[in-house]
């Protein structure tokens, strides 16, 4: 027996902000269901993360989520941005925007699945989290992490931990959704050297100028609903000379 349907409203304001994204992203090479990621990233990161809710259920009143197995499939990326989230923003942000869109999931909807559960700091994670972090910091890797010499558990945290264990796992978001989520986040929070990085290594991974501004656009979109000024981070024109 199928559940009741959740709540099919959404917030007008927050509908409109969605459209927005989504009809930005419809003029990029990105990934059709790229605009999903930043929107959750940036939700999560806000004053709002129950938002996150909002956002699921405009997703999945649309013609792709008619069926229990596109559900299931929509949330699997859906928390796995949760997730990748979690060394960009902590890991409290996510609980609430994981719980929020639990409870309008229709039962029959929940996905059971894990992604971590077999993880082990060992060599082969280091390879994964080095691997990633050269495809995004290139020639910065060694002088970035440098900054941490004086202070070797920021180093350690950063390899083995945020890109060992979160964001160099791509079974479920790929290259460009994984920088969405990072970017989202660290721009969200008005992080000035982070947000360059992570600018800069967008368009490192082969993002085009033009779709980081769009990118840029969106994130800056977002913040501006919910009042944020985000006067710390660079326009993609000052990073450019940086890449």
């Amino acid at each position: 027996m199928s559940g009741p349907p959740p709540s099919t409203k959404v917030e007008d304001d927050l509908a409109r902000l969605f459209s927005s994204i989504e009809t930005k992203f419809k003029s990029t090479q990105l990934n059709n269901d790229s605009w999903y990621i930043l929107a959750l990233a940036c939700l999560t990161a806000s004053p709002d993360p129950e938002a996150s809710s909002q956002l699921y259920t405009y997703l999945t009143s649309q013609p792709h989520y008619t069926t229990s197995d596109s559900r299931k499939a929509l949330v699997r990326r859906l928390r796995e941005v949760l997730v990748k989230s979690i060394p960009i923003i902590g890991v409290c942000k996510p609980i609430e925007a994981i719980v929020a869109i639990s409870q309008v999931e229709r039962p029959e909807d929940k996905d059971f699945t894990s992604t971590r559960e077999n993880w082990q700091c060992d060599e082969a994670n280091h390879e994964r989290a080095m691997g990633w972090l050269r495809k995004v910091y290139t020639q910065n890797t060694s002088s970035t992490l440098g900054l941490f010499d004086a202070h070797k558990d920021f180093a350690w945290i950063s390899t083995e931990i945020t890109y060992g264990l979160y964001l160099s796992d791509r079974q479920v978001l790929g290259d460009t959704d994984t920088q969405l989520v990072t970017l989202s986040g660290m721009m969200m929070q008005n992080l000035k050297n982070e947000s360059h990085w992570h600018i800069r290594g967008t368009r490192r991974i082969g993002v085009s100028k033009d779709d980081v501004q769009i990118i840029w656009d969106a994130i800056q979109g977002v913040a501006k609903h919910f009042g944020m000024k985000l006067h710390k981070v660079s326009t993609v024109d000052e990073v450019e000379l940086d890449v």
